[in-house]
């Protein structure tokens, strides 16, 4: 009987030291916008723009999102983005080649009770890359937020690119927030910043990432709590049957 004891807190003891290595979602919220965040994924101001990627190394290079705002100005409108992304892009590479993109789709959506325009382009911001464009207006700021994922791993990251635009929220907070001023191009605003992409993905994979956004959801939390509540009425299961057995 001690031998099952000592088998049930082992096992406990393997539960405890496993769940820190767990993956948990994350949710990311800055001054205008808020979504959830796949396992090990962290944001990071770079200039004007929030950039997301992967904490690992191995993964860093697959996908990217890019968030940016600027203050509404005429050319701010849900028609007037959906008129720009059902356009072919044209762009000049890190490298100096020429690049035209594939539209897709554009479309006008509703997320969360907000109207967005929403539309994926082939080669628009990252040769070899998807862009997903989710643009609005909320108040007096235009808001653009791109998801950009390298066309080999497409099916790897769609589910989670596609869960993270469900939890997509926007908001506008009182006082001032980061964003460009009112005579700016919101799309060329949330273009990668200078140094991040190039014809080979990103360079280098020296992006420094990080964020104290992240927190772990209650629901993974609370699923932690019932594992070892579990684990821990094993053993007491085995101790009580022992005792009976023994009297």
């Amino acid at each position: 009987m001690k031998s099952r004891i000592r088998i049930a807190l082992f096992a406990i003891l393997g539960i405890y030291f496993t769940l820190p290595q767990l993956s948990y979602a994350a949710k990311f919220a800055n001054q205008f916008a808020e979504f959830e965040l796949p396992p090990q994924w962290q944001c990071n101001l770079e200039g004007a723009e929030w950039v997301c990627q992967s904490t690992s190394e191995d993964k860093k290079r697959d996908a990217v999102i890019v968030l940016a705002a600027k203050l509404k100005g005429d050319q701010d409108s849900l028609d007037q983005y959906l008129s720009y992304l059902k356009a072919t892009k044209n762009f000049t590479s890190a490298s100096g080649k020429q690049v035209k993109s594939e539209p897709k789709y554009a479309k006008s959506i509703n997320l969360n009770n907000q109207a967005w325009v929403d539309a994926l382009h082939l080669e628009s911001e990252i040769p070899g890359f998807y862009t997903r464009y989710l643009a609005t207006v909320k108040q007096d700021i235009g808001i653009l937020v791109t998801y950009s994922i390298n066309k080999a791993k497409y099916q790897d990251y769609l589910n989670d690119f596609d869960n993270m635009v469900k939890t997509l929220k926007v908001f506008r907070k009182a006082g001032g927030i980061n964003v460009a001023p009112q005579n700016s191009n919101l799309f060329q605003e949330a273009q990668l910043p200078k140094g991040i992409s190039n014809d080979t993905v990103f360079p280098g994979g020296n992006i420094n990432i990080n964020t104290d956004a992240a927190k772990k959801p209650a629901s993974q939390s609370n699923s932690t709590w019932i594992i070892l509540l579990l684990a821990v009425g094993v053993v007491a299961f085995i101790i009580i049957k022992k005792k009976r057995s023994g009297s």
